[in-house]
């Protein structure tokens, strides 16, 4: 790994912290980028749940870049933060970084991707962010 590969962390906790497994890969052990964008889509939910005060649907991946391969035994951090809210709407920005193997401390940043998630009720319709909402 050279120096130009390290990413300094972003300020506060992760949204999420994940290590894959060997079935999350493919026969080169690199982890298939689907399961990357199924946690990022997790991790940016996190955050649009908080501020939506309730159920959320993704409706949109306005951006997502593959940077690095992740591999089975990495330490994976999402780390995710509201980046837009609009009526119904809350845009949120994800930066993925792998904590490498047996090297521990040493980390890149692996993906980048932007979601736009819905503030939904009950019955799974748009609603205000923050508004409250009945319970079935």
């Amino acid at each position: 790994m050279n120096e130009d590969d390290l990413a300094p962390l972003p300020e506060g906790e992760p949204a999420l912290r994940v290590v894959p497994m060997p079935s999350d890969a493919n026969y080169a052990g690199d982890i298939f980028g689907g399961w990357i964008m199924s946690q990022v889509d997790i991790a940016g939910s996190i955050p649009a749940i908080r501020k939506a005060r309730g159920r959320v649907a993704t409706v949109a991946v306005n951006s997502f870049v593959f940077r690095k391969p992740v591999f089975v035994g990495d330490l994976v951090s999402f780390y995710a933060k509201v980046v837009r809210v609009g009526l119904t709407s809350i845009t949120v920005d994800v930066e993925v970084f792998a904590h490498r193997r047996p090297l521990g401390e040493q980390c890149v940043k692996v993906t980048e991707a932007t979601l736009t998630y819905v503030a939904v009720d009950a019955q799974r319709n748009p609603r205000v962010v923050g508004a409250q909402q009945a319970e079935p």
